[in-house]
């Protein structure tokens, strides 16, 4: 039974141990760092962490009771039971030999990075990213996490986020066991985007599936307000064939409003906090030339 297991351990093949997120993390760090593709390190706490904390803590049976005879329909019935499950976990123990586990890990990346070093705390169910089913945003993401009691506790509140409204929701719409899904966290090395820029990638046309342009948006700040659509990110193509010849293949920019941005904040209690962008920010690109292209070049790679 593995607790813990880097992500140079991890497959594609691993969604089962240790959910989609990490693996599909694992398969990157493990397959592209030789081709120069820079990805943050870090390790997961696997599903049978998760499953060992609910057994440790005799869970299972209480939280099927709670579910039993739930109406989705009925929004203030859901939001109890929702509550009343997500309570009890967050009240439960640790088991000492994970919470060592998670302890000695974190400390490695103390070593490999440093001190009190900075780390994002995400949920990776093991039915996500499935050809029918996302759970997209269904769980919970912790950022700017820094100390071993801190990232125990966001490893907890992760195994808690597998039963939010929306989680429990969309399980039952598309037929999954609450279960048969567990929840695996990744605990990554944050990259200091605050202080610059971040956003999502696809290589591909999100809008008309056209497959021959890198589609880049972004924003300042960290990138959890583009991946909530809570800003207006500013928008790249590229077109691949021309790229792949060495071109600058730039074919669109837009400026987006981004009027908004997530940064560090400097406590504990409040890791991130919300600025109002300045105007200068707001007039400009958050990428130059170069950053686009070398961008689209890694995401062709990937």
């Amino acid at each position: 039974m593995s607790l813990i297991l880097w992500f140079n351990q991890i497959s594609i093949k691993d969604i089962p141990i240790v959910g989609g997120k990490n693996a599909s993390l694992g398969e990157m760090l493990r397959e592209l760092t030789p081709k120069g593709i820079n990805i943050p390190d870090g390790f997961a706490v696997t599903a049978e962490a998760y499953k060992y904390f609910i057994k440790s803590n005799n869970l299972e049976e209480p939280l099927k009771k709670i579910l039993s005879g739930l109406d989705k329909s009925n929004v203030a019935d859901l939001k109890r039971r929702g509550k009343q499950i997500r309570s009890l976990i967050l009240n439960g123990k640790m088991p000492k030999d994970l919470e060592e586990a998670i302890t000695k890990a974190y400390f490695e990346m103390e070593e490999k990075y440093d001190k009190n070093v900075d780390v994002a705390v995400r949920s990776s169910a093991t039915a996500e990213d499935l050809p029918d089913a996302s759970f997209a945003g269904q769980q919970e993401t912790y950022l700017n996490i820094r100390g071993r009691e801190r990232v125990i506790n966001a490893v907890k509140n992760c195994f808690a986020s597998l039963f939010t409204d929306r989680a429990i929701s969309y399980r039952i719409d598309k037929g999954f066991d609450h279960f048969s899904v567990y929840l695996s966290a990744a605990v990554q090395k944050m990259i200091r985007s605050d202080k610059a820029s971040a956003g999502v990638m696809f290589t591909i046309d999100t809008e008309t599936g056209f497959k021959n342009v890198v589609y880049i948006t972004g924003s300042w700040g960290l990138g959890e307000y583009v991946v909530q659509g809570k800003v207006n990110p500013d928008e790249f193509y590229v077109f691949k064939p021309t790229l792949k010849e060495g071109y600058k293949a730039i074919i669109s920019k837009k400026l987006g409003a981004k009027q908004q941005k997530l940064i560090y904040g400097n406590t504990p209690s409040r890791p991130t906090k919300d600025l109002r962008t300045t105007l200068k920010e707001r007039q400009q690109f958050i990428l130059n030339d170069d950053e686009i292209l070398k961008l689209a070049r890694w995401g062709v790679l990937i």
